[in-house]
């Protein structure tokens, strides 16, 4: 990593108070070059706290833009961090004409060219994404990061039509810690206490909402921006990584946005920017190369960035099982267009006589993390033990096989209860029997006929159902052998439905495993990317503390019960001291929990501690939380609590539980 320390521009910095057009006051920081010159800019719109959890993030790029010439802003959402106002659901109606307001009015400054750029990963490159389907005029420009176009079967929500507890619960649970802390004194003034106290009382847990609508309704189809690819008019920088769940957004931003406004990019990464040298790497330059996006479309300078492949993407080669790689080896690929002339889909057929799957209902402990951030215990280990709680089928590998966007399975089932779900997963088995996760999906057998409806399935009827998983770049060498598995479990990414213990009978007969075959070719000395690059970084300070750590991912197993517990500690921050003297503290823990035979034991707990110490102002306050969801036969279950206090006052403390109906989950 190379720290820059001189730019084209002397840069200065001001904290601002954006208004919003019914007199709210959104917290900005902007980042300016020293110039007479009005200069373009780009915008990062996000919840996460622009004065300390994003800040060191921050550091690294808002500066970098600001020395090469735009003014760069980091804004938080309404009723967040120190903007005013009361928090909303995610991407609501009102976080998206915000976001359209502090657009026009970027473009309105005496120091803007009237051109604006969005950019920012995850929840920031959602919005960014949706707030260009809204088509504000000035809006030119969007650089979206790790972020979906479909909010149901794309997001932390749903997949395949099934509940995902292992996101939905978490992040559900972490949101409601972090909407639950208070506004920052030194930034916020004097009215701290009160913004925060009608913060608190307009909160509500997010996992209220998300599973009362179980199918792709409106409210799903509301911010998903397939809805109408069309209604994007500016430019769009698509980029992901394969360990990043959101990866197949850049395919299909990159086959349905006009090839004259659409570029596309995924490498090896995890849900992390590409130039922050987490693994697995490779990193790229991608602060470089983000900045030939924003002069070719912002400043009107030809950088060649759109004389780029339309998709420039990471083939893996083939690496042992583990769960953190520092960096993978494999080689860029372009395409010319998406689907490419390059690719080409190889069925291969099932073979065997029937077989009835009825995994134990902790198939999936060893699925790695959903979202995987670069920490030691993210990715699958081994996946032999997963495998043999699965139906597999395998096929050998003569020569190498590049393998390249979207695997299809078709299977022939006969499901022996109404409900139920089947887990395919594409493994990459070495000679040694060692078993790597290529890539997965799901199927919520009542969603067989489309995400938006519910048809439970008649016992003993036999059916065929096709569905697609995760896209990939992987090649698998000579002498290997490529594994289907497939499984009735996959817990705790799919929440168990009930009677999904009877298992479903795989006919082979009539099912078959589609690849995405690229013709391989050496890789092309056009695609490469500059060392990464970033601003000086912000000077925090990560104190030692006494209590040992506890592992990020611990598997435990009740052996005489036959029941399993994950726990999983998120290592987002933990605690740490800023420059400007606040001490932040935070620490979670994430607990699954299920019995081996019995689908209605799945059980997901959240607890979050959080706090926020001033000492040169006397300010100490601390937020904990607990949130809980379990499920019977006909409802789900949550409890959520959270507790707010200042010093040893109590100064919020509420509870919540609700039954919502399993209507599809």
């Amino acid at each position: 990593m190379h720290i820059r320390t001189s730019f084209p521009f002397e840069t200065t910095h001001e904290d601002v108070r954006i208004p919003l057009s019914d007199g709210t006051l959104l917290y900005a920081r902007v980042w300016r070059p020293l110039t007479d010159e009005p200069v373009p800019a780009l915008l990062e719109y996000l919840p996460y706290r622009l004065t300390d959890w994003t800040a060191p993030r921050d550091a690294q790029r808002h500066p970098w833009y600001a020395g090469h010439g735009y003014a760069s802003v980091r804004v938080d959402v309404r009723g967040h961090g120190n903007s005013e106002g009361l928090p909303t659901d995610e991407y609501s109606a009102t976080e998206l004409a915000d976001g359209v307001e502090v657009v026009e009015w970027l473009a309105a400054q005496p120091w803007c060219t009237g051109k604006v750029g969005m950019f920012g990963i995850s929840w920031g490159g959602f919005n960014s994404l949706q707030i260009a389907a809204l088509a504000p005029e000035a809006l030119k420009a969007v650089v979206t990061v790790c972020s979906a176009d479909d909010r149901y079967d794309n997001d932390v929500h749903y997949m395949g039509g099934s509940v995902l507890a292992v996101d939905m619960h978490a992040w559900a649970a972490t949101m409601l810690a972090f909407v639950s802390r208070p506004p920052d004194p030194a930034y916020a003034g004097d009215g701290w206490r009160e913004t925060w106290l009608r913060r608190l009382a307009a909160v509500e847990p997010f996992s209220h909402t998300w599973l009362a609508h179980q199918t792709r309704d409106a409210y799903w189809r509301h911010g998903s921006v397939c809805e109408d690819y069309g209604a994007i008019k500016a430019a769009v920088l698509a980029v992901g990584g394969w360990h990043d769940p959101y990866r197949d957004t850049v395919l299909r931003l990159a086959e349905h946005l006009p090839a004259d406004r659409v570029r596309g990019l995924i490498g090896p990464w995890s849900h992390q920017y590409p130039d922050r040298g987490l693994p697995p790497g490779p990193a790229i330059g991608f602060l470089q190369e983000t900045l030939r996006w924003w002069d070719h479309w912002l400043k009107d300078t030809d950088t060649g960035v759109m004389a780029e492949p339309l998709l420039r993407s990471w083939i893996s080669d083939s690496h042992a099982p583990a769960t953190v790689h520092e960096t993978l080896p494999g080689r860029w690929v372009g395409e010319p267009s998406w689907p490419s002339p390059h690719v080409t889909t190889v069925a291969y057929g099932l073979q065997g006589a029937p077989s009835l799957v009825r995994s134990p209902q902790h198939t999936g402990v060893d699925a790695g993390r959903f979202f995987p951030f670069g920490n030691d215990a993210d990715l699958p280990p081994d996946q032999r033990e997963e495998d043999a709680r699965s139906a597999c089928f395998e096929f050998a590998v003569g020569e190498e096989t590049w393998v390249l966007g979207r695997p299809r399975v078709r299977l022939r089932l006969t499901a022996h209860a109404p409900r139920g779900q089947v887990v395919a997963r594409v493994c990459d088995v070495a000679p040694d029997g060692s078993s790597t996760l290529v890539t997965r999906g799901v199927l919520n057998l009542s969603a067989r006929h489309g995400r938006d409806r519910v048809v439970p399935w008649s016992p003993g009827a036999v059916e065929d159902v096709e569905f697609e998983l995760n896209g990939i770049g992987h090649a698998f060498p000579p002498g290997h052998r490529i594994r289907l598995a497939v499984s009735s479990a996959y817990w705790p990414w799919i929440w168990p439905q009930p009677g999904s213990e009877a298992g479903f009978t795989l006919d082979p007969a009539g099912s078959y495993l589609e690849l995405p075959v690229r013709r391989r070719e050496s890789p092309s000395p056009a695609i490469s990317f500059d060392e990464p690059e970033q601003a000086p970084p912000l000077g925090v300070n990560f104190p030692a503390t006494l209590d040992e750590p506890r592992p990020e991912r611990l598997v435990v197993r009740d052996v005489a019960a036959g029941t399993w517990r994950l726990e999983v500690d998120p290592r987002y921050g933990g605690t740490r001291v800023y420059p400007d003297g606040l001490e932040f503290t935070e620490d979670a823990l994430e607990t699954y929990t299920v019995q081996e035979a019995d689908p209605l034991s799945a059980r997901t707990r959240s607890d979050w501690s959080i706090r926020l110490h001033r000492p040169e102002l006397g300010w100490d306050t601390a937020v904990r939380t607990r949130s809980e969801i379990t499920a019977d036969g006909n409802d789900f279950i949550t409890f959520d609590e959270v507790i707010c206090t200042e010093g040893d006052e109590v100064l919020f403390h509420r509870t919540w539980e609700k039954r919502i109906p399993r209507t599809a989950g």
